[in-house]
């Protein structure tokens, strides 16, 4: 049976097929042209993945650890203390780095934004960071 909507036809689909397996076996780039290869990436290119941020990590500046909380606490959270942080953390499954990060906040502090809760986390990492050196 037949689809109208296929491009190709299947004799097509099987030759296109036969021409990637030396690619996807090999591993590696199989073209005998150097410049028709795709870049390495460069030493100042931006990671892509490289696991949470977590306030005293190597990466984690201001603006790292404000989006990783915003993506997982969003606008609701707040205003809150850092217990009822913690919970909303715990139940999005947050990075266990970040939610020890907030249990060595002082308790009785309230945070009325990201901002602000960022701050506060990165400013307590870089002291802590401080205080062992």
């Amino acid at each position: 049976m037949q689809r109208g909507s296929d491009r190709l036809s299947v004799h097509r689909d099987d030759e296109m097929k036969h021409e990637l397996q030396g690619l996807l076996r090999s591993g590696r780039p199989t073209r005998s042209q150097e410049w028709n290869d795709p870049e390495p990436t460069a030493e100042d290119d931006p990671e892509v993945w490289g696991g949470p941020v977590a306030p005293g990590g190597s990466r984690a500046s201001l603006e790292t650890v404000r989006l990783e909380l915003a993506r997982l606490l969003g606008r609701g959270s707040f205003p809150a203390r850092p217990g009822e942080l913690i919970r909303a953390l715990r139940r999005r499954n947050a990075p266990d780095t970040l939610i020890e990060a907030l249990e060595e906040l002082p308790p009785k502090a309230r945070y009325a934004n990201v901002q602000e809760l960022a701050k506060e986390l990165t400013h307590t990492a870089r002291s802590a960071r401080e205080n062992r050196a």
